[in-house]
């Protein structure tokens, strides 16, 4: 009851004229923000943070958070349209988001992410809203043990819960996993993998990598198959939004355990992108359409989306409740409550009650007009497919470079992206999966350094990933995962020697 009226007091801050302004301003600014590649929620925040220091603390965390929720929004935008991920998070989008626009569906993969989006980060603030004392605990009890775990747990579940190929599924990790290697070792200070390349020392920047593999792969596909847009005839209306609501329903499931481990992987926490992931690897196996996941599944759309929103908005939870950021964009935010003389943690629940409440406030209405802004404009996004292909391919290429060199002010990354889009093209002709590839480079860095940081605290010992229930559990969890499909074929072949017996038996 308490949280209910503290909340109905953030709904009244919220009610100054000037912060609506702003949230509308932020939102409409994090869009753009998220549709152009290698720019990203955390880099949108922190060029504008300089503009909001002659504003109060309580408006200038709703523009900025508004940002946030706004490039969450728009991160969906190029992944479905070109195959193009504008957010880290959005990668999972592609897989089914843009084959679903190549088959003149573009309006309703659109509205499918955007209200997944919504649901997911509803879910979140709730959580913050009733259980951020709780959840702040819990997250205390993650050490380098436990974060480890969780990234071999992702790891584990594209192995075991994939259709493709163990055997091709590995071999583009364990690529991944080399790529990720490359540049200067944060442990020990040794360059790895350089080759006397001084370009090469702090190694390949996962937005470059994926830029290249998606968006420049994409784009030799498609100059290979007849340089023209397989959707470009898709009609596009306000009718579509409705008639993709009336489906959305069905997938509740697959939309509710998106928002658990969303809201899991944003606390602990693991990021928005491994969330993505894991929960599009869990929709795909527990789903009856899972076989055609990847071929334009509505359902595909839904996983990682619900499961990215969920991450992006519960990462805020420990960065007000312990000072911990759960992601880069909470990071830049946090440097921000520390500028305007805010000190995050415990005690700013009860010394800022209204600066606290007002922020979660506006996220509940934060969301919902990000919300109304993007399905407003599905239609003008969706119309872009009718552009021809011979005027849109050269502005998509510009926009990659541009995306690419924004990342590090640097002309080696437009080279570098170019060859991850060569690598990219190759992948696709020879059916190899990209995910496992991106997901080694994105979360390889991380998973080294939790490993390592594990092994220094327990001087070698590997019993530390069994040290306690909750460590012990992820890690069997994941190896389950991991040799899951070694051991449905046993069972498989167990079945069918007992199936054998009795039919001799019979005879």
């Amino acid at each position: 009851m308490e949280a209910l009226m503290n909340l109905m007091h953030g709904f009244g801050v919220l009610a100054d004229p000037m912060n609506i302004v702003y949230m509308f301003v932020g939102i409409t600014l994090g869009v753009l923000i998220g549709v152009l590649p290698g720019l990203g929620g955390a880099n949108g925040v922190a060029i504008l943070l300089p503009l909001t220091f002659s504003m109060s603390p309580t408006s200038a965390i709703i523009m900025l958070s508004c940002i946030y929720w706004g490039a969450l929004f728009g991160g969906a935008i190029t992944s479905v349209l070109f195959n193009i991920p504008g957010e880290p998070w959005s990668v999972a989008t592609t897989f089914d988001g843009h084959p679903m626009a190549q088959q003149g569906r573009a309006g309703e993969a659109l509205t499918a992410a955007f209200t997944s989006s919504f649901f997911g980060a509803f879910l979140a603030v709730v959580l913050i809203t009733f259980l951020a004392p709780v959840i702040a605990g819990f997250a205390l009890r993650f050490g380098p043990a436990e974060f480890f775990a969780v990234q071999l747990l992702t790891f584990c579940s594209f192995v075991g819960m994939g259709k493709e190929s163990p055997f091709k599924v590995l071999t583009a990790m364990m690529l991944g996993f080399a790529l990720a290697a490359v540049g200067l070792d944060t442990v020990t200070g040794q360059l790895r993998m350089t080759f006397g390349t001084i370009e090469l020392l702090r190694g390949f920047d996962f937005l470059i990598a994926v830029i290249g593999l998606f968006g420049i792969g994409e784009i030799l596909l498609t100059m290979e198959e007849g340089l023209a847009f397989k959707g470009k005839s898709a009609r596009i209306n306000p009718a579509v939004v409705l008639h993709t609501w009336k489906q959305l329903p069905k997938y509740w499931i697959t939309a509710l355990r998106g928002s658990i481990v969303g809201c899991w992987m944003g606390i602990t926490p693991g990021g928005a992108t491994p969330a993505s992931f894991m929960s599009y690897g869990l929709a795909k196996r527990f789903s009856r359409n899972g076989s055609r996941f990847g071929t334009g599944e509505i359902e595909g759309v839904v996983a990682p989306e619900t499961a990215a929103h969920a991450a992006g908005t519960s990462a805020l939870l420990p960065m007000l409740t312990l000072g911990i950021p759960g992601s880069p964009t909470a990071a830049v935010l946090l440097g921000g409550l520390l500028i305007w003389g805010l000190q995050p943690g415990p005690l700013l629940f009860v010394e800022q009650k209204e600066f606290v409440w007002g922020l979660i406030a506006s996220m509940y209405l934060g969301n919902v007009v990000g919300l109304i802004v993007v399905l407003t404009t599905v239609p003008l996004f969706a119309s872009i497919l009718r552009i021809p292909f011979s005027i849109i391919a050269p502005i998509i290429i510009v926009i990659c470079a541009v995306g690419a060199y924004t990342v590090h002010n640097a002309f080696m990354d437009i080279a570098v992206m170019l060859v991850f889009g060569v690598l990219g093209y190759v992948f696709k002709k020879l059916s190899y999966p990209l995910a496992p590839l991106v997901l080694a480079l994105v979360l390889g860095d991380m998973a080294e350094s939790s490993f390592r940081q594990a092994m220094l605290l327990s001087q070698g010992d590997l019993a530390i990933f069994w040290s306690n229930p909750l460590v012990g559990t992820i890690v069997t969890l994941a190896l389950t995962m991991l040799f899951w499909p070694v051991i449905s074929l046993g069972i498989a072949r167990l079945r069918a020697r007992q199936g054998g017996k009795a039919a001799v038996s019979l005879k």
